[in-house]
């Protein structure tokens, strides 16, 4: 997600080899000055960002150390504005949202991804309001993006009038004791007097605990520029930034919070409806720094993996018992958790690797389908114990899933120095162990 900031970081950083050398620094803060206004970064908000590194290296002496710390810190400082984090519920359910934002932004979708969010990893209840009456379809793109994630919608197709849809939608969320509503306003390719007015009625009718801007981070400045007039006509007290994982530039994450002074709240950073991450200063720094998230990572996983499915599956890799069963299992918690590219993103000294995975999509890739029809093709007994596939039960099974023997083969090799290499990462020092396997397989580990 920040591949090419971290890149353009770290290439800084190694201009710094020595202590004291001033025109090292320079040479630093020149790329790292063309490398965020390239990314897209207001000039503004570049120039500020590099005075404060240049001030606090030169205070704490001039070296590679310092001006890591110096950067960090003013990284986090450009990011962190006043205003709530993440999602904050009210003190008396139900919550209230506004969701809000131009028309092609991805609102709509980030609304089911929100939903989705509440549901999976807070554990509550969501309702999602249809109340954008305006554009064609829109109510059926909700539904579906509802169903998808099973989560339920309040629609009422007979009003022609969003204010009465929410009215009634407030009603029924109190009667059913829902913990958070959810409401899809309209959009509009522009912003225009009509827009502002309408989501004025709507905002008066829901009394929304908070209002969420949904920007389009791939239209770079222009974000910032129609959050802000959002902000000012309606008030917006958080951003959710959309399409993370097709900006390469990545900038507008770095100037959207300082410029409008409004906390980024979300970035969407992929296609599926898992793909939502929330966005916290401090986190966000040590991603940038190449240091991934491992609290992010963790609270994704706790909300996905039983614990104690997760002890048991542990037991079993440290054993060398982790048969197809578990495998299929996995890859259902897998897919929960978002796109491999986003999952990478949050492991230390890993997020080199995200960008080779970048098209890399669990649910659709041939080879997990061939292994899937694989195992479909199994016993019960066959699938707990893989020792028991001999050359007349291979031929069975390339027969009952389409594959050649020599699939059945190549892919049963995988699995089985698969779980070798979970064995082998299972213990104490496995993260320690993976990251130098991974830094040495990418030409080296990031410099400190």
């Amino acid at each position: 997600m920040f591949e090419a900031l971290t890149e353009s970081f770290t290439s800084a950083i190694r201009k710094i080899r020595f202590h004291d050398d001033e025109k090292a620094l320079t040479k630093a803060l020149g790329e790292l000055k063309k490398a965020l206004l390239k990314a897209d970064v207001h000039h503004k908000v570049v120039k500020d960002l590099i005075d404060s590194v240049e001030i606090k290296t030169k205070m704490a002496a001039i070296g590679k150390d310092q001006f890591l710390d110096a950067l960090r810190s003013s990284l986090y400082e450009l990011l962190n504005v006043k205003g709530n984090a993440g999602f904050v519920y009210a003190p008396v359910s139900p919550t209230v949202i506004l969701m809000t934002g131009l028309q092609g932004s991805g609102k709509t979708t980030t609304t089911g991804k929100l939903a989705n969010f509440l549901k999976v990893r807070q554990k509550k209840r969501v309702l999602v309001v249809a109340a954008d009456l305006q554009r064609l379809a829109a109510v059926e793109q909700l539904r579906q993006v509802c169903a998808s994630i099973e989560v339920e919608l309040y629609a009422d197709e007979t009003s022609k009038n969003p204010v009465d849809v929410v009215k009634g939608a407030i009603e029924y969320a109190k009667k059913v004791l829902v913990d958070v509503v959810l409401i899809d306003t309209a959009g509009r390719l522009a912003i225009d007097d009509e827009l502002m007015d309408e989501l004025a009625e709507v905002r008066t009718a829901a009394k929304p605990h908070e209002i969420f801007y949904v920007a389009d981070s791939m239209s770079g400045q222009d974000a910032v520029r129609t959050a802000e007039s959002f902000n000012e006509k309606i008030g917006i007290d958080g951003v959710i930034l959309t399409k993370y994982d097709g900006d390469s530039k990545g900038g507008v994450a770095l100037g959207i919070a300082s410029q409008i002074q409004v906390p980024l709240r979300f970035i969407g950073a992929g296609e599926k409806m898992g793909d939502i991450e929330i966005f916290l200063p401090d986190r966000i720094v040590n991603r940038l720094m190449g240091l991934g998230d491992i609290e992010g990572l963790a609270e994704r996983t706790s909300s996905i993996v039983d614990e104690k499915k997760a002890k048991e599956l542990n037991r079993k890799i440290k054993k060398g018992e982790f048969n197809f069963n578990d495998f299929l299992e996995q890859m259902e918690s897998l897919k929960k958790m978002g796109s491999m590219k986003s999952i990478m993103g949050m492991i230390p000294g890993m997020s080199g690797m995200a960008s080779a995975l970048k098209d890399f999509d669990m649910e659709n890739s041939g080879e997990l389908k061939k292994i899937k029809a694989l195992v479909s093709s199994m016993t019960m007994k066959e699938r707990e114990d893989p020792e028991l596939l001999n050359n007349a039960r291979k031929a069975r099974i390339a027969k009952g899933c389409g594959l050649t023997v020599v699939d059945v083969n190549r892919i049963l090799k995988q699995f089985k120095n698969a779980s070798k290499m979970a064995k082998r990462f299972s213990g104490k020092k496995g993260m320690q162990d993976l990251q130098n396997m991974m830094g040495q397989m990418q030409g080296g580990a990031r410099p400190r």
